[in-house]
C-alpha cells in the first residue's frame, strides 16, 4: 500500500530543499525523493558549491591574489595536484550534505533515495539502487530535478580527456592545456578557474562574444583581462568534432577548418532538465525538447493543478538563490498561504576569475527604454583597500535616472563582486538613489567604499540643474584629492 504525504517534492536541491522545509513549517507531511546516494542534489555535489569551492581552492593555493604585489610567477604551493583541489572539495561538501539532513531531521522531513517516476498525477514510484521499489501517494507535488549537462552524440565523452561539467570535478590529474566549448556561465568559471592555476585555456563560442545578458561594458573589461592573462577566445567558431589522439592529446576541429589540440576538452554548451525517467506523461504533463517544465511564472503551478515545477527545470534564471525562492513560494501557493513575491531585482552572481555581478537594467537596455541616464565608475585600484590588497583591474559602475536620481543598475566586475553587490541591491529595491551614497559614511579602506566613488563620478557628469544637494562637500574634495594623488 502506498504511504501517504500531504506534500511530495521531487528532488533535494536548493529548490526542493525550501519547498520542503517550507511545506513542514506549515505543518504538513512531507516526503523528499532524491535519486542520489546523498541529498544535496546538482547544487552541493555537482554544480554550486563544488564549483565555488574548487575556485576558493584555486585561488588560495595559487596565490592569485597576491600576484598583484608579488608578481605572476608567485605561488603559495608548488606542484598544484588534482588530489589537492579534491582534498578540500570533499570536506565542504560533507558539511553542506550534514547541514541539510540535519535541517530535515529537525523539521521532520522523510527522505526516501532512489529514482522516482509518475504513476499518476498524485503517484509515484522510487526505485532504489538495489531495486527495490516503493510507492508513495502526495496530495501536492512539487518536482525540483534540476538539469544536467547536455552531451551531443558527436563528443566522444571519456571522463578523463573529454568531459562535462560534471565530470571536470574528478579530474585524476590537471591538464596543461584545455579547451572549453560554450562561453556559457559554467564554461567561463572553469575556464577562468583553470587559468588561475596557468594551465592553457582556449575558449570555443559560436556566438559574437559571451555573457550576453551582462551589461557591455564589464564584458568588454572581463575580455581585455583574460586576453591579457593569455586566455585564448575563439569567437564566432564552432565545433564541429573532437577526437581524442593519445592519452594526453585531443583536438577539436573548428567548422571554419581550424584546429586546437589541447590535452583535455571540457564540454559545457547547456544543459537540459532532468525529467526523461519521471514518466510525465502518466501525470498529465510534458517537456520541451531541452527537458524542462512550462509553469505559471507566479505561483510555479504546471498546468496539472496539484503539480508545481521550480528551479533549473522551468528555465532562467536558474540560480541558487532564486530556485530557493522559488520552491517557497511554491510550498505556499500549495497550501493556500500567502506568498510575498520577491522583488523584481535579484542579483547575477558569475564565479568566474574575477567575479562579475550585477542587478537592475544594464545600459544597454536603459537606452533601448529611452530613459535619461547618467554612469558613474569606480575602479578598484582607485580604492585605498584595492591598493592594500594589490588589485590592478575591476570596476563598478552605477547607472542613475536624470530625472528621478533613482538608482536603475549596478555592475561589477572584479575581487568581491558578488558580495559588493548586495548593498547596491538594498537601495535598488528600496527606491533608493544617488543621494543616498554621495550622503553616507562607507567603511575605509573597504572595497565598498567603490560605490561612493562610482556615485559622485555620476554626480560630477550630471547637468548643474539636475545636480542634487549635497551635505558633505569635504567627503568630494577628500576623495577627489584621492584620486588626483594616484594618477
Amino acid at each position: 500500500m502506498a504511504q501517504h504525504y500531504d506534500l511530495i517534492v521531487i528532488g533535494s536541491g536548493p529548490a526542493g530543499r525550501r519547498a520542503a522545509v517550507q511545506a513542514a513549517k506549515l505543518r504538513r507531511s512531507v516526503l523528499v525523493i532524491e535519486r542520489g546516494r546523498r541529498v544535496g542534489g546538482v547544487c552541493v555535489h555537482t554544480g554550486t558549491i563544488p564549483s565555488k569551492t574548487l575556485r576558493e581552492t584555486v585561488l588560495n593555493l595559487s596565490g592569485w591574489r597576491e600576484r598583484g604585489f608579488y608578481g605572476r610567477a608567485h605561488r603559495n604551493k608548488e606542484n598544484i595536484t588534482a588530489e589537492d583541489l579534491r582534498r578540500r572539495l570533499h570536506i565542504t561538501l560533507d558539511h553542506e550534505v550534514e547541514v541539510l539532513e540535519h535541517q530535515f531531521a529537525r523539521n521532520n522531513v522523510t527522505c526516501a533515495a532512489g529514482a522516482a517516476r509518475f504513476l499518476g498525477a498524485n503517484a509515484i514510484e522510487v526505485t532504489s539502487e538495489t531495486g527495490e521499489v516503493r510507492h508513495y501517494h502526495g496530495d501536492r507535488i512539487i518536482l525540483a530535478v534540476g538539469t544536467h549537462p547536455h552531451r551531443p552524440a558527436h563528443i566522444p565523452f571519456d571522463g578523463e580527456s573529454i568531459v562535462d561539467a560534471d565530470e571536470i570535478l574528478d579530474l585524476k590529474r590537471l591538464p596543461r592545456s584545455l579547451v572549453v566549448i560554450g562561453a556559457s556561465v559554467i564554461g567561463i568559471e572553469y575556464a577562468t578557474i583553470f587559468s588561475a592555476l596557468d594551465v592553457k585555456v582556449t575558449v570555443i563560442e559560436p556566438g559574437d562574444s559571451l555573457l550576453g545578458f551582462v551589461d557591455r561594458e564589464l564584458v568588454d573589461e572581463f575580455v581585455h583581462d583574460l586576453r591579457d592573462r593569455g586566455v585564448s577566445l575563439r569567437f564566432r567558431s564552432k565545433a564541429v568534432s573532437v577526437e581524442k589522439l593519445a592519452a594526453d592529446r585531443c583536438l577539436v576541429q573548428l567548422e571554419d577548418q581550424r584546429q586546437v589540440v589541447a590535452e583535455m576538452v571540457l564540454f559545457a554548451a547547456g544543459r537540459g532538465g532532468a525529467t526523461a525517467s519521471l514518466n510525465l506523461a502518466a501525470a498529465g504533463l510534458a517537456a520541451d525538447e531541452r527537458g524542462r517544465i512550462n509553469v505559471d511564472k507566479g505561483s510555479f503551478r504546471t498546468s496539472v493543478p496539484n503539480i508545481y515545477a521550480v528551479g533549473d527545470v522551468i528555465g532562467f534564471p536558474s540560480l541558487a538563490s532564486t530556485s530557493m525562492e522559488q520552491g517557497r513560494i511554491a510550498a505556499c501557493h500549495a497550501f493556500g498561504e500567502t506568498a510575498h513575491a520577491p522583488p523584481e531585482f535579484f542579483p547575477y552572481g558569475i564565479y568566474s576569475v574575477p567575479e562579475i555581478s550585477t542587478i537592475g537594467m544594464t545600459e544597454e537596455q536603459v537606452r533601448e527604454k529611452r530613459i535619461p541616464y547618467e554612469t558613474g565608475i569606480a575602479r578598484f585600484r582607485e580604492t585605498s583597500r584595492g591598493h592594500i590588497m594589490g588589485l590592478n583591474s575591476g570596476f563598478m559602475k552605477m547607472i542613475f535616472a536624470l530625472d528621478t536620481r533613482r538608482l536603475l543598475g549596478v555592475h561589477i566586475v572584479g575581487e568581491g563582486a558578488t558580495e559588493l553587490i548586495h548593498i547596491g541591491q538594498a537601495v535598488l529595491n528600496l527606491g533608493g538613489g544617488l543621494d543616498y551614497f554621495v550622503e553616507n559614511t562607507f567603511n575605509y579602506p573597504t572595497l565598498a567604499e567603490a560605490y561612493k566613488i562610482a556615485a559622485l563620478d555620476a554626480f560630477n557628469r550630471m547637468p548643474a540643474r539636475e545636480r542634487p544637494a549635497v551635505h558633505d562637500l569635504q567627503d568630494i574634495a577628500e576623495l577627489a584629492a584621492k584620486k588626483i594623488a594616484r594618477v
